[in-house]
């Protein structure tokens, strides 16, 4: 029996996923596959629309089990298998229909980082860090996650070097929204998220597709797009109903249509 390395807990319309492997939330298969159902149950759910991604403990996730690989012995295709589930994982977080919040408990390293860079919105403890040791542990990948949120050089030197960046760093580079003690850390990750939960679910889900589609369009193409998803984002009732609110001068009540 497969064992829960993967929590999900609703509070309000906010879904929290807790990775939960120790002794440093390493992202074994099970953690990959429970991952990618998990963020596909958030999509489909309509009380959930905001997740937060953090890990139990003291590490967010350390990446690849190095332990369980020195050991294992492969059969023909499951370095292939092992491979796309990785893939899939971070795909199935940045892919995820409703916003996700990354809440760095701690360090987020190789596939960590990956989880990191999948997320909308990164918050950290002052204790996190973002860093790529593969160079260390005879392997490879997370640069081009990482890409999204490095510039040219400091990437590099992570790639090549190992070098870890910690959290007051990353806010410093606007890579994350605020770097606070380990102890308030939920706390304005839970702020943040009922922040984006009280918009219109419909138009929250709508802007992180367009921001997903558009990432590599040339900006002619991207903007048609944004306007398509204007003109279908007009027809829906959360539309009409932030149009009315705003004329009246009132909150709107979202119903997520």
């Amino acid at each position: 029996m497969q064992q829960e390395r993967v929590r999900l807990e609703v509070d309000g319309h906010v879904g929290v996923v807790t990775i939960d492997n120790p002794p440093v939330n390493a992202h074994s298969q099970d953690v990959l596959s429970q991952i990618q159902r998990t963020f596909d149950i958030i999509s489909e759910r309509a009380d959930i629309r905001v997740a937060i991604l953090t890990g139990a403990g003291k590490v967010f996730c350390a990446g690849a089990d190095i332990k369980a690989r020195a050991g294992a012995s492969r059969e023909p295709g499951d370095p292939a298998a092992n491979s796309r589930n990785a893939r899939e994982a971070y795909h199935a977080v940045m892919e995820c229909a409703k916003p996700v919040i990354a809440a760095l408990n701690g360090p987020a390293l190789g596939g960590g980082l990956a989880f990191a860079a999948a997320c909308d919105i990164l918050i950290a403890a002052e204790t996190a860090c973002l860093g790529l040791p593969e160079i260390d542990v005879g392997l490879m990948g997370g640069g081009r996650h990482a890409q999204r949120l490095f510039s040219h050089s400091k990437l590099r030197r992570m790639v090549l070097t190992g070098h870890r960046v910690f959290a007051p760093e990353l806010y410093r580079l606007g890579i994350v929204e605020a770097a606070v003690a380990p102890e308030d850390l939920m706390a304005t990750a839970m702020d943040m998220a009922r922040e984006i939960a009280a918009k219109s679910p419909v138009a929250s889900r709508m802007a992180k597709h367009a921001l997903n589609q558009i990432e590599e369009m040339s900006l002619r193409d991207g903007y048609r797009f944004e306007q398509s998803l204007t003109a279908q984002l007009g027809e829906t009732e959360d539309s009409k109903e932030a149009m009315r609110a705003f004329v009246e001068k009132r909150p709107p009540i979202f119903k997520g249509c």
